[in-house]
């Protein structure tokens, strides 16, 4: 397979303490990962936090490739902060400097923006400005230390109050969030298994973004477990990604089903998981 692939260690390797996690990935044979925000419970961890997991990536030989900014409480009820009204978009804001020095110092140049939930008794247009005012600020923060603004759809089945539930709402919003900065670094998060769970015509969504793409993850469906134990054709559609023109990286995003997540690995042949 020619693509550059990184594990997620916020749903692999999760049946280990967060700072053993990057060289368990290492031992696996990866030499990049990508993270949820670490600490679900806040936005702003100390200093020492950071520190201990800088150096965690670093002692693994890993790279960290990708980064959320807070999302709440994830895995669980929570899909983002940055469009609720209150003390969760006071949180966002309070963690978008912050992420962002923490992605520069370990070279991460893409940080994800989780759009968040409806919430009952606000407009959804208030909910929608409120957004785009604190990922424009995402986004000049991610500019400033040389990254991309991702923007992911989710699924309306695991996520019914997540209003991106398509491709095309995600790409509105990249569109406005480009628009509003002239930055031009907002990006579309193109995540295999959310858009089949949508029942999307995942090949047309690759022809139609591929180029407005700055991240990919992909698990398989039913299930959300290691390619080839669902139905998805992932090999083709990372061959149609690579063909549309789509070289940046692939992160792997499943559930290790009833095993250690080391042995989830078992599809990707060893000379592939390296970074090359």
């Amino acid at each position: 397979m020619d693509q550059r692939f990184d594990v997620n260690l916020s749903i692999l390797f999760t049946e280990l303490p967060l700072l053993e996690r990057p060289a368990a990935a290492a031992a696996a044979g990866f030499t990049a990962v990508e993270l949820w925000w670490p600490w679900p419970e806040t936005p702003t961890p100390g200093p020492g936090e950071l520190a201990a997991l800088k150096q965690a990536l670093e002692e693994a030989g890993t790279q960290l490739v990708g980064l959320n900014f807070y999302a709440g409480r994830l895995p669980g009820p929570d899909r983002g902060a940055l469009s609720v009204p209150g003390e969760e978009s006071d949180r966002f804001r309070a963690n978008i400097d912050l992420a962002a020095d923490f992605a520069a110092s370990v070279g991460c140049t893409a940080l994800n923006a989780l759009y968040g939930n409806r919430v009952d008794g606000v407009d959804p247009a208030v909910q929608d400005e409120l957004a785009l005012e604190n990922l424009v600020t995402a986004a000049r923060a991610a500019d400033r230390v040389g990254a991309i603004l991702l923007i992911e759809t989710l699924n309306e089945p695991e996520s019914p109050r997540y209003p991106l539930v398509s491709a095309p709402s995600a790409i509105e919003v990249v569109d406005k969030v480009n628009a509003a900065t002239g930055l031009g670094n907002a990006k579309f998060l193109l995540d295999i298994y959310h858009l089949s769970m949508n029942g999307e015509d995942v090949s047309q969504v690759i022809k139609a973004y591929a180029d407005r793409t700055g991240h990919v993850q992909i698990a398989d469906n039913p299930g959300r477990g290691a390619p080839g134990t669902g139905s998805l054709p992932l090999e083709q559609l990372l061959d149609e990604l690579r063909k549309a023109g789509y070289d940046g990286w692939v992160g792997l995003e499943y559930k290790p089903g009833d095993r250690p997540s080391a042995d989830a690995f078992d599809w990707l042949p060893a000379e592939a998981r390296a970074a090359r």
